[in-house]
C-alpha cells in the first residue's frame, strides 16, 4: 500500500510556472491556499442575521460542538460568539495507526447591531450544529449579560 502514497510538493505551480494560477484561493477565508489546503484550518462561524421591527433573529453555524463549550455575551448593541472546538481523527491500517491528528482550538464571531438589545428576554438556543438566537430590542439603554445556551 506504501506505493499508493504521493509526496507534496508545494513548489509544484512554481516549476510549471503557474505562481498566479489559483491567486483568487489565497484570500478565501484568509486561508493559504493552494499550498497549505492539506492542513484543513477550521472555518470561521458562518451566520445569518434577520431583523423584524421588536427582534433580531442570528442562526450561526457551529458544528461538532457541545453546547456547554458555546458562551455567548451581548453586552448594549454589541454581540460575542465563541466556542471551544475538539476534533479527533485517527486512520488505522490493521492494528497500526498510520495517522493521527488532533485539534482543539476556539472559534470567535463578534458584531454590533444597530439597537441595543434587551438582554434579559434573549434566548439561545442549540441544536443540530445551529446556534439560534432571539435578541429582543430594547428601547432604552442596557447592561451586559451572558446567555445560558439551552
Amino acid at each position: 500500500m506504501s506505493s499508493n502514497l504521493t509526496r507534496f510538493n508545494p513548489f509544484n505551480d512554481i516549476a510549471r510556472f503557474k505562481p498566479f494560477s489559483k491567486f483568487e484561493d489565497f484570500f478565501n477565508d484568509f486561508s493559504l491556499a493552494p499550498a497549505l489546503r492539506d492542513f484543513e484550518l477550521e472555518p470561521r462561524i458562518k451566520m445569518d442575521v434577520m431583523e423584524s421591527d421588536k427582534a433580531y433573529q442570528v442562526k450561526a453555524e457551529i458544528p461538532g460542538v457541545r453546547k456547554e463549550d458555546i458562551k455567548v455575551d451581548i453586552n448594549g448593541n454589541q454581540v460575542s460568539i465563541s466556542a471551544e472546538t475538539r476534533r479527533q481523527t485517527e486512520e488505522k491500517e490493521g492494528a497500526c495507526v498510520v495517522r493521527s491528528e488532533c485539534y482543539y482550538g476556539q472559534k470567535y464571531r463578534s458584531f454590533t447591531l444597530g439597537q441595543e438589545i434587551d438582554d434579559a428576554k434573549a434566548e439561545a438556543r442549540y441544536q443540530d450544529g445551529v446556534l439560534e438566537l432571539n435578541l429582543p430590542k430594547k428601547s432604552n439603554g442596557g447592561g451586559a449579560k451572558k446567555l445560558v445556551v439551552k
